[in-house]
């Protein structure tokens, strides 16, 4: 008795728990349910690479995938389309621009050196690209599709002439020699850009730093082919250069600016280039409609559920839907503390989880059932009843989990997300009928007022009925 109190009392701490996370912790939703921006990766040919293969498309998509991670998206869904695309999802970002402008980056990264001579030109194209930028944007406001087509080109051949303005490293310094870049604070409200090479690229580094040290040029840092950063390096490095592999880019970056210039560096070199072919926003309209109605289907088919289990295993089935009422508090939490991203699939996996949890207890009270009908005592009924049945559970769950991983491993975007949410939801379902379901049970026989004999098994035999209130 000692024990179920015990358990009892671990119930109720997990419960109390479980409601403090749900009502102080949102979930976050996938990008079916919030809205958010989609893009379209093409992967362009190279004359070195004629043809894009599995292993080219492969390479782009983790590279994708990690500058991804470093936007800090949760659930993105990114997936190969055909033989040269590659579609990405990315819920709750709702400026596409700045997905572009990272994941738009991920062709050659290289380190190049500012020809002599070339300080007043580059300052002069500088301060011309921005102005073209800007009349860009403002252009697609108008939807002038030939002054738009103009001021691209304007802004393409600036981009070419700035590209002119330097020259490679012999051998060139590229991305496949960065280890780590990333944005830090300094004092005020500052931030830098720290970068850290392998020692081949250090010593690349160390010899191009020390060619410009002091000259008033500039590392040209491009990523396409497109000067992304030029910071300057000091006459302090004039004999040695920067040694150690390690440097930082300072600017009086913004934290934004900061984090994007380092996620860019740190995407390395790819073999291919790539362009965004299509960006959309993706609006949360139907995401609500699909969350009422998922909630609307979650609570009508729990509350028929509850009710069949009362009307059909009695005071078992009342036992169950307190169980099951846990088991949805407890999963719930999980799902939140775990960082799972919430989608639609993710909704189905989490309301199928549900009827295995009740699939459990129904194995248990039909055992329990059984023993009764055979003459044996409530107590020993209940307690068989668990042991005999938790087999067929543990196969049952067993099997789930499998094609779970299965759906997981094979499987991308929102399949993942079904496999997790249902995964998860076997694995509490488990607890709550192996533990909760049972101390709630042994608490309810061990009360003279509740072991009468039609509260568990109704037209049991009348011969059997003396052995249930013993």
């Amino acid at each position: 008795m000692q024990r179920q109190r015990s358990l009892l009392a671990l119930i109720l701490v997990l419960v109390i728990a479980a409601i403090g996370v749900i009502a102080t912790i949102p979930v976050p939703l996938g990008l079916d349910l919030r809205g958010g921006s989609q893009l379209t990766i093409e992967v362009k040919t190279t004359p070195e690479i004629p043809r894009i293969g599995e292993r080219e498309l492969e390479a782009v998509k983790k590279v994708v995938e990690g500058r991804i991670n470093s936007l800090g998206v949760s659930e993105p869904v990114i997936q190969t389309v055909g033989e040269d695309k590659i579609l990405v999802q990315l819920p709750g970002v709702n400026d596409p621009q700045q997905a572009e402008r990272i994941l738009g980056g991920t062709a050659q990264l290289e380190f190049r050196q500012q020809k002599p001579g070339t300080e007043a030109q580059l300052f002069a194209l500088n301060a011309s690209r921005a102005e073209l930028r800007l009349k860009q944007k403002e252009l697609i406001g108008s939807n002038d599709a030939a002054a738009i087509q103009k001021n691209q080109e304007a802004l393409k051949n600036n981009i070419e002439a700035i590209a002119e303005l330097f020259e490679s490293t012999n051998p060139p310094l590229t991305g496949k020699f960065l280890q780590d870049a990333y944005g830090e604070p300094t004092q005020g409200n500052n931030w830098n850009v720290a970068i850290r090479f392998n020692q081949q690229g250090g010593e690349l580094f160390a010899q191009l730093t020390k060619n410009l040290a002091g000259t008033g040029r500039s590392i040209g840092i491009f990523l396409d082919n497109e000067l992304i950063s030029y910071p300057v390096v000091g006459p302090e490095f004039a004999n040695t250069g920067i040694t150690g592999g390690a440097a930082v880019i300072t600017g009086n970056f913004t934290p934004q600016e900061a984090n994007e210039l380092g996620i860019k560096l740190k995407g390395g070199s790819l073999p291919v280039p790539v362009e965004i072919g299509e960006i959309r926003t993706v609006g949360a309209t139907l995401g609500q409609d699909s969350i009422i109605s998922s909630i609307w289907a979650g609570v009508g088919g729990l509350v028929l559920v509850l009710i069949f289990m009362v009307v059909y295993y009695r005071l078992p089935g009342l036992i169950a839907d307190l169980s099951l009422v846990i088991y949805a508090l407890l999963c719930w939490a999980c799902f939140i503390l775990l960082g799972v991203t919430l989608t639609l699939p993710g909704i189905a996996g989490f309301i199928l989880s549900i009827g295995m949890a009740v699939d459990a207890n129904v194995l248990i009270f039909e055992r329990t059932r059984e023993e009764l009908r055979a003459g044996k005592s409530l107590y020993r009924s209940v307690e068989s009843g668990f042991y005999r049945a938790f087999s067929s559970i543990l196969d049952s769950n067993v099997t789930t989990w499998i094609a779970c991983a299965a759906l997981f491993f094979l499987g991308s975007g929102l399949v993942k997300g079904f496999a997790v949410t249902l995964a998860l939801g076997v694995a509490v379902s488990m607890f709550t009928a192996i533990t909760c379901s049972r101390t709630l049970m042994f608490l309810a026989i061990s009360l003279p007022s509740l072991r009468k004999p039609e509260l568990y098994c109704p037209n049991l035999p009348a011969s059997n009925k003396a052995e249930v209130a013993r």
